[in-house]
């Protein structure tokens, strides 16, 4: 949605309104459709279960075991200022018992989901799918309930958010029993350099999201070892992204002595490298109690993303399978490939419209004490998916 600064409120909805014209009116009726399927719920007494974040467990008979962490990526701030170990229900028992025992990390869940959630949308942006939020305690729709790539790469870059997430909070020293990682303190590596500083503590972040996220698994169905399997990839690429930086001392830039610390790369990378993970995910199927290669003999290494069901095209809109589609989604009409109005419409074709932006510009101060802006519009064409 284009911002209008500078203009009344007035204005901006009018603007809003005549340049948005062509929205997906298909994702409001699944939306809404999730929406009464969420109030439903709620009528029948299961108030208690929108408190808790969706783990993704694909239990095909009662659908996704709940959790902690994908819900309090879209839970409002002011709920989740109000969540305590004593009022979230519906999780699986190990997770509760890590709630009640570690409190203190319920800040750092949060965050990690929300960072999860952010660079979804962010690396997907372009594409069919583009990693959606319905806003309710069901946080992707029914994307959950499809053993696909989609869910492979929810699950992995949820499991690398937290793992993230927790192993800042040690090195900033927000939580207790643990700090910077001390199995590199105060030695020195064969090229002559010291480690020093405050370097990640990694290990802490990958052991505590494994305790964790992986609670909600039984590891019984292929959809759980799936899942799984998914959960440590994203730990792993966490882990393959950590970096090195170093500080030369002595007398004029000398580095006659050279400090060195260990940290993780921005979270970005890490979403850069699952997304290309996700385009390479492997198929799979359970064989003698663990996950095989559908097409090829061959092992699967522990970071590859595996699924065990093909994804639909996300084209069409469809609510039995919380498909949003792409109609009003916009496209480029000029590139090719992801993103562009050949790709993302799937061949139904494109509406142009002109979007008129206004903004302030040639902003000056005026003694004393304000200052003067011109007004400025711009006009650009929007082409969005029949």
């Amino acid at each position: 949605m284009p911002t209008f600064a500078g203009q009344p409120d007035g204005t901006k909805d009018r603007r809003r309104r005549d340049g948005c014209r062509a929205l997906n009116k298909g994702q409001a009726r699944v939306v809404g459709d999730i929406k009464k399927q969420a109030r439903s719920r709620r009528g029948r007494g299961e108030r208690g279960k929108s408190s808790a974040f969706i783990s993704g467990s694909l239990n095909r008979g009662n659908g996704p075991t709940r959790s902690l962490l994908r819900w309090f990526g879209v839970a409002p701030d002011n709920v989740v200022g109000k969540i305590s170990c004593a009022n979230i229900s519906g999780i699986p028992t190990r997770q509760l018992e890590i709630c009640k025992r570690r409190p203190e990390l319920l800040g750092s869940i949060g965050r990690g989901s929300r960072t999860a959630i952010r660079e979804c949308q962010d690396q997907f942006r372009n594409e069919r799918w583009n990693c959606s939020t319905t806003g309710n305690d069901t946080v992707f729709g029914k994307e959950l309930t499809r053993a696909s790539r989609e869910t492979a790469f929810i699950h992995a870059i949820s499991s690398a958010g937290l793992t993230f997430s927790v192993t800042r909070g040690c090195s900033a020293g927000e939580l207790r029993g643990c700090s910077c990682d001390p199995s590199l303190s105060r030695s020195s590596s064969d090229e002559g350099w010291q480690w020093g500083g405050c370097s990640d503590n990694v290990r802490y972040g990958v052991t505590f999201c494994r305790k964790f996220v992986d609670a909600a698994e039984d590891g019984r169905s292929v959809t759980s070892l799936m899942n799984l399997h998914n959960n440590e990839a994203g730990r792993q690429a966490v882990l393959k992204l950590l970096e090195i930086n170093c500080r030369c001392h002595g007398v004029s830039g000398s580095c006659a002595m050279k400090t060195c610390w260990k940290t993780m790369s921005s979270f970005q990378k890490v979403g850069f490298l699952l997304k290309g993970k996700h385009e390479r995910s492997i198929l799979v199927a359970k064989r003698a109690g663990k996950l095989q290669k559908v097409e090829d003999p061959s092992g699967i290494h522990r970071d590859d993303l595996v699924h065990v069901e093909r994804s639909p095209d996300f084209c069409a809109t469809d609510a039995k399978q919380g498909v949003l589609g792409t109609n009003g989604r916009e496209c480029n009409k000029s590139m090719e490939g992801v993103g562009s109005c050949g790709s993302l419409c799937c061949g139904r074709g494109y509406n142009t419209f002109v979007m008129r932006t206004a903004r302030r510009c040639g902003c000056r101060f005026i003694w004393c004490c304000f200052v003067k802006c011109r007004l400025c519009e711009t006009l650009r064409d929007v082409h969005t998916c029949k």
